[in-house]
């Protein structure tokens, strides 16, 4: 069960990141700045207890996989523990921060290096995704590899060659 929770968490989380990182990001680029800035300031209203609880629930369950689990699933779901608190980290001190900026700027108005600033919170939000997918992967291939074993048939132990061959001779 708490492998099912760690995938399906860590899915949502990657893939509300990758909605951003490939739908949003590039659209904020093409729209002017001023909605921009107002559509960005609004979306974290709502953006930000959402997506801490997705981070939140995704490190959560990893961990306890970890606790719960030996060996080479030990060992990639804490490589995905790791990697869900890498992009809560990135997001705690990488992206909040810009968006308590642009926040501001949405009611005031963006400074000169606005836009260096905003390739920064691109920066910020690809990692997170990458590290969210690293570690999705990881899981999956906790999963996938704990189905196949249980599905293998297991041989049943083979005769030496000499029994074989005098029964095909025979």
């Amino acid at each position: 069960m708490t492998k099912g929770i760690a995938v399906t968490a860590t899915g949502l989380l990657t893939g509300a990141f990758a909605y951003g990182a490939v739908n949003l990001a590039p659209t904020f680029w093409e729209v002017p700045m001023e909605t921009r800035l107002s559509f960005h300031a609004e979306l974290m209203k709502m953006n930000s207890p959402v997506m801490l609880t997705a981070m939140g629930a995704a490190v959560a369950s990893s961990l306890a996989l970890t606790l719960q689990t030996r060996d080479r699933e030990r060992l990639l779901a804490t490589g995905a523990t790791l990697l869900t608190g890498a992009s809560f980290l990135i997001t705690r001190f990488g992206n909040v921060p810009i968006n308590a900026r642009i926040k501001v700027w949405a009611t005031t108005s963006a400074p000169a290096d606005a836009i260096e600033i905003l390739h920064r919170w691109d920066l910020f939000n690809r990692m997170r995704t990458g590290t969210a997918l690293a570690a999705f992967v990881l899981l999956v291939i906790t999963a996938v590899a704990q189905l196949d074993s249980r599905q293998r048939p297991v041989p049943a132990p083979s005769e030496p060659d000499d029994a074989r061959r005098d029964e095909v001779e025979a």
